[in-house]
């Protein structure tokens, strides 16, 4: 995806090199719901911990967390320099930009406005306002602080574990979680929350599995309103991300047979088709996943 004239979000903060300790506590975290419920196998909590790529932690919140430094505070790093740090690190600012510009026209046809999520770098580990960060659980986003936190080695493991190389794949994890932020700026994040504390353990997930459709068609959505920077090759390579990670493909992977009732993030098959059809439209009205 050509994005290097395109400018840098002033919108990040760095915890890189900043050291918290054992971490944060009060919540259970995203791991901890995954392995402490015994509602599913070890393996398959790691893999869904793994393929929380685009849709992860954004759901789990724990409390008694210390404050996230603010943007320009992190390591010494203001946004400029912290964006500078390497290519993974530019490139990811530079998309989060033209999330940010692409959304604020959507918004504004719509009569909003539209307020940009922050991109929180860290290495290894740090601190969310939903609780610890951890790279194990792969990008995230948080609604308590309305920040995407990003550990660009990650996109090491995309190409490397999930065989999803390519700059575009890097584009849709970030414009995933934006899709995420979207949900919370427009109320849909709060409606299915409450949903899901009335449901049981089934409809909870099948309602998170709409979440995550939805916020890969928002990401199709962006893709398609920046359709001049798209490059041969892109499309197929955010189809293919889409297919590494869905969650029939991760249980199988891990020697399971696949249990749709545990399906939190939807099947391969399904990935790609929102992530298409927000291709395809580039309108968000054709992300509606909840009907019907």
């Amino acid at each position: 995806m050509r994005l290097d004239d395109y400018r840098t979000s002033d919108n990040v903060e760095d915890q890189r090199g900043m050291n918290f300790g054992g971490g944060g506590s009060g919540g259970l975290g995203l791991i901890g719901m995954l392995l402490g419920g015994g509602k599913i196998g070890v393996a398959i909590a790691i893999l869904l911990i793994l393929g929380t790529i685009f849709f992860g932690g954004d759901i789990f919140g724990g409390g008694g967390q210390r404050a996230v430094p603010q943007a320009g505070q992190s390591a010494g790093r203001d946004a400029a320099a912290a964006c500078a740090v390497d290519q993974a690190s530019t490139f990811s600012c530079r998309v989060l930009a033209s999330t940010e510009d692409t959304w604020a026209r959507i918004f504004q046809e719509e009569g909003g406005r539209y307020t940009p999520a922050k991109l929180a770098f860290y290495g290894g580990t740090g601190q969310s306002g939903c609780g610890a960060a951890q790279a194990a659980m792969g990008p995230f986003y948080c609604p308590s602080d309305n920040g995407i936190y990003l550990d660009t080695s990650f996109f090491r493991e995309l190409e490397q574990r999930f065989g999803a190389a390519g700059d575009f794949a890097q584009a849709y994890v970030i414009a995933h979680e934006v899709g995420h932020h979207v949900q919370a700026l427009t109320g849909v994040a709060d409606q299915v929350r409450r949903a899901q504390a009335r449901s049981n353990e089934a409809t909870g997930n099948a309602l998170q599995v709409k979440m995550e459709l939805q916020a890969d068609c928002y990401a199709g959505v962006w893709a398609a309103r920046n359709r001049d920077r798209i490059e041969p090759g892109d499309v197929e390579e955010g189809l293919r991300a889409a297919q590494a990670i869905g969650d029939d493909t991760l249980q199988k992977a891990a020697g399971q047979r696949p249990v749709p009732e545990s399906f939190t993030h939807g099947t391969s098959a399904e990935r790609m088709q929102w992530l298409k059809r927000g291709l395809d439209s580039g309108d968000p009205a054709q992300c509606d996943t909840f009907a019907g």
